[in-house]
């Protein structure tokens, strides 16, 4: 027989029994002394009210802050836009707009495009910022000539 296939023999067999032996009556006596556990810091009424306070969060306020944050971002890019009076404004509103609708994937177009640099535009009307009032919010009384008191100017 090889050395490796050979058996163990009884001496080795022994010397091997008391080391078990010796390892089961220390895990028996650590668990007989060791305290028991506890899974949360509170007990009774506190538990079950901070319980109901995670709840509260997990279940409305997250998803509430998320959505939140979620539509804050997908304007990013027609604030920016706005700023740098990008003259397809509208364009990167409506590419925010369907990135609502298809979650998302079309936001980084709308980034990228509300930071490029619009070179035709450049070419065809000599400026590459937009100088009109069309990315601003709508005021029909102030287009309609009606002054703040309600009279026709």
């Amino acid at each position: 027989m090889h050395k490796k296939t050979e058996r163990p023999d009884t001496a080795a067999r022994a010397t091997r029994t008391p080391r078990l032996a010796w390892t089961a009556a220390a895990t028996l006596l650590a668990s007989l002394l060791a305290p028991a556990a506890h899974a949360s810091l509170f007990s009774g009424e506190t538990l079950d009210a901070v319980a109901d306070g995670a709840a509260w969060v997990v279940l409305f306020i997250a998803p509430i802050a998320a959505i939140g944050i979620f539509l804050i971002i997908h304007i990013l890019p027609e604030k920016i836009a706005e700023k740098k009076q990008h003259p397809q404004l509208d364009a990167i509103k409506t590419l925010c707009l369907l990135s609502l609708v298809f979650g998302g994937m079309l936001w980084p177009l709308a980034w990228l495009w509300a930071y490029t640099k619009p070179v035709i535009h450049k070419l065809a009307y000599g400026t590459d910022k937009d100088e009109s009032d069309s990315g601003k919010a709508l005021s029909p009384l102030e287009d309609a000539g009606v002054d703040k008191a309600g009279r026709e100017s």
